[in-house]
């Protein structure tokens, strides 16, 4: 048996933005169902964080979510259980208000706010909600006693990476988990493996941090137990090198516009010397309609050599907040504070 798993999806994030809506539809319409069916799976997991806001639902968000998630799984008969993650809740020390409870109570698909065992096709599972204050003896009393080797959940262990080069120091230990061969988790966007702990990451770009970070959903098959990483090919955000340096006007043009519409597009002006060119390809940038344009000037940097320095140049807010915190003294304590900066600007996106 074949099992779609697929986490963080964050529906209203961006302050409901219509734009990351449409990208969304985009994914699931042409991407993840086709995906789907043509593997032959008849069963999804969502490992947490299916909406973006704690408190309260966008009427149209909600509507956009049905449209594009819950009635397609529904109208092709798949079975589609989802796991309450932390902006599925709206307190921080209890699961007992969720948006699958409040939302969905006579839906069609199973939902978990609290600790559960589940068998799919013969294979046990178990299913790990959030983990707060409220639960956490009742967790650990089910993960000792459950015959599951596998575990799904949305978790917040110390020692994983939260992000890119960045390790989480808050939450449960790694060992916590170690009776289990496979741990499956949402709630770090970036997909990376810890020992026996796999985080998913979320299937689409949500901010500048995720640039260049595949995103895309996994297919666990029960009778080998591996994991299959199916990659989103769609990217919400761009960058583009401008550099005029041995080439006519012709070759700088020479670009295909269309594939950033409704995207987010950071260029990057390395070599211009002709501002009737750069006029002319920003021009027709923005005929491609897409949702916002950045212009980053390279001229402090003409020492570097490779296009990886010069991304370092035209990175996100938490990238040159992180690099900020690495230039003060080293009485600082540097790793807490980036850590603190990271979760606080994490809370940020998705404040009310």
């Amino acid at each position: 048996m074949k099992i779609a798993l697929i986490t963080d999806t964050h529906f209203g994030v961006r302050n409901d933005s219509t734009k990351f809506l449409d990208y969304f539809e985009k994914f699931y319409s042409k991407h993840f169902f086709p995906e789907v069916e043509k593997r032959g799976v008849d069963t999804i997991i969502h490992l947490g964080d299916i909406v973006d806001r704690r408190k309260y639902i966008n009427y149209v968000t909600l509507r956009r979510m049905k449209e594009m998630f819950i009635e397609p799984c529904e109208q092709k008969g798949l079975d589609l259980h989802v796991i309450v993650g932390n902006h599925d809740v709206p307190y921080k020390n209890t699961n007992d208000v969720n948006s699958m409870n409040e939302l969905f109570d006579n839906a069609n698909f199973k939902y978990y706010s609290e600790p559960t065992d589940i068998t799919l096709d013969g294979h046990d599972i178990m299913i790990m909600p959030w983990i707060n204050n409220e639960n956490y003896a009742q967790a650990i009393k089910a993960m000792a006693e459950t015959p599951a080797q596998v575990l799904f959940g949305h978790l917040e262990v110390a020692g994983c990476l939260m992000d890119r080069g960045n390790i989480n120091e808050h939450g449960m230990k790694i060992s916590d988990f170690s009776k289990f061969d496979l741990v499956c988790s949402g709630h770090f966007h970036h997909k990376s493996t810890t020992n026996n702990i796999e985080y998913l990451g979320c299937p689409y770009e949500l901010t500048w941090a995720d640039y260049g970070d595949p995103k895309g959903f996994h297919i666990y098959d029960t009778e080998t137990r591996e994991l299959e990483f199916i990659r989103n090919p769609y990217s919400m955000f761009h960058k583009i090198f401008y550099n005029e340096n041995d080439k006519t006007m012709e070759e700088v043009l020479d670009v295909d516009f269309d594939a950033f519409a409704d995207t987010y597009i950071k260029v990057v002006r390395q070599n211009c010397n002709n501002p009737y060119w750069f006029d002319m390809f920003i021009d027709k940038l923005y005929k491609a309609n897409p949702n916002n344009i950045q212009i980053v000037d390279d001229h402090m940097n003409l020492n570097l050599e490779e296009d990886d320095d010069i991304v370092n140049e035209a990175e996100d807010t938490l990238t040159i907040l992180s690099k900020y915190i690495g230039t003060m003294p080293d009485q600082v304590p540097k790793k807490k504070l980036d850590n603190l900066v990271r979760s606080l600007y994490n809370e940020a996106l998705t404040i009310e």
